[in-house]
């Protein structure tokens, strides 16, 4: 197969299977906002159970390092495509076992205590997706369009968000409630196994990427964490940091926002999930545009960029919400998704640019889902906390502006990146010289 052919089954490789692996990840948060406190933790009140729903949510963001920290170690040893073609297996099973759990009148606690133990699963599965996602496109693209690649592997998370939304949707037009809240919410968990069906038979068709397979004629890492925490942690951390404003704007406009307008404000679900499903369409363009400009721009810059704007957008986002006048929701909603696009959309290039091949999975991933521990985790129930605290959700969005601020000021402490000869890093890793940040490309 030639280059140019491996490379677009790398892309659509990544774009297919991150879809399907967001989508099983995504349906959990459409389920907690408008049934899971309902199904599984009746006994608690309404406020209780939404609270105890999004703590399980969270869960999944817990253990997503763990995954990383997992699938690296055997990306970086064995290979990307074997490690990609477990955490599909991994997050669809549990996520298919998740449609079949008894709710808490046949089995009482023991349903939610399973609940998390499938959680657990679906977030290590994640864990590892991601990470080798953006390896596999990253160390197939050419340098100087390795953002534009990129793109394809962000676009996942979008298409896995419209079809978990959408499929909520139109279950939700076509059940009555009582049916809905009765089976039909269960459909979009059994439907993951047919999807990762599908995603099986692309990713098995795949090849090893040609970096890795020089990597391990030289000799592949054989603690590949020890090294990133070792040699690579500060990049690790302020990584972190720079991309946790991401996960906050997603997870409150997602699940917080949808949860807020349709139990505290009185909107219906559907108007509701209608509005982020036409937002999505537009977080997919500025995925790809950021992604492609980023090429030309720098990661960096456009990364500033895009913080910028989601701290403007955090601070009117709830205010225009609480209106509850339909065309100014959406356009709070519609301008989220925008915004988070935005910052998206150049992360496929730049976190896999910033480590050394031997490292990659690790360090990337670890990056990556350690900002959603810190910006997924925790936000919906501190949104939950500040407005039932103050009695509206306005300082929620400077919650989400705190968190812009901070990565704006990570950003500053990291390198450049585009153009960066993936190759070259690899052999001038940062272990040896002991110190991050070790290779300056060329100032865009």
């Amino acid at each position: 197969m030639g280059a140019t052919g491996q490379m677009r089954r790398a892309a659509a490789a990544a774009l297919i299977g991150t879809a399907i692996e967001f989508y099983d990840f995504f349906i959990y948060g459409t389920a907690a906002a408008l049934v899971f406190g309902e199904v599984f933790f009746p006994e608690l009140g309404t406020v209780g159970a939404l609270l105890a729903a999004f703590s399980v949510y969270a869960v999944a963001f817990l253990a997503r390092p763990l995954g990383a920290v997992v699938f690296g170690h055997f990306g970086d040893r064995l290979g990307r495509k074997a490690t990609l073609v477990v955490s599909l297996l991994l997050m669809g099973l549990s996520t298919a076992a998740v449609g079949v759990l008894p709710g808490f009148t046949a089995w009482g606690w023991w349903a939610p205590v399973v609940l998390v133990v499938l959680r657990v699963c679906q977030g290590v599965g994640l864990g590892g997706e991601w990470g080798g996602a953006a390896l596999l496109v990253a160390e197939n693209a050419p340098a100087g369009r390795r953002g534009r690649y990129g793109a394809y592997l962000q676009l996942g998370p979008t298409t896995g968000f419209v079809l978990a939304n959408g499929v909520f949707l139109a279950l939700q037009l076509g059940l009555d409630e009582a049916a809905f809240r009765s089976w039909g919410w269960r459909v979009p968990f059994l439907a993951s196994l047919g999807l990762v069906a599908v995603g099986l038979f692309v990713r098995l068709r795949l090849e090893e990427t040609p970096l890795f397979r020089g990597e391990v004629r030289t000799g592949a890492e054989r603690a590949p964490v020890v090294e990133v925490l070792r040699g690579h942690w500060r990049t690790v951390l302020v990584g972190c940091g720079a991309i946790t404003v991401g996960y906050a704007l997603f997870y409150l406009t997602t699940t917080y926002a949808l949860a807020y307008a349709t139990t505290g404000l009185g909107v219906p679900s559907t108007v509701v999930l209608s509005m982020l499903l036409v937002g999505a369409v537009g977080k997919g363009v500025t995925v790809w545009l950021s992604a492609r400009r980023s090429d030309v721009w720098g990661r960096r810059r456009t990364l500033q960029g895009a913080t910028g704007l989601a701290v403007l957008w955090g601070l009117v986002l709830f205010p225009l919400l609480e209106t509850e006048r339909r065309g100014l929701m959406f356009l709070a909603l519609a301008g989220a998704m925008v915004a988070l696009g935005c910052l998206l959309g150049p992360l496929a290039a730049f976190l896999p640019e910033l480590f050394p091949t031997r490292v990659r999975y690790t360090g990337a991933a670890l990056t990556y889902n350690l900002g959603g521990v810190v910006g997924g985790a925790t936000t919906p129930l501190i949104a939950t906390r500040l407005t039932e605290t103050y009695g509206t959700a306005e300082p929620v969005g400077w919650y989400l502006a705190g968190w812009g601020v901070v990565a704006l000021l990570c950003l500053r402490r990291l390198p450049e990146t585009v153009g960066t000869d993936l190759s070259v890093t690899s052999r001038i890793g940062g272990t040896a010289a002991g110190t991050d940040f070790p290779f300056r490309p060329p100032a865009v």
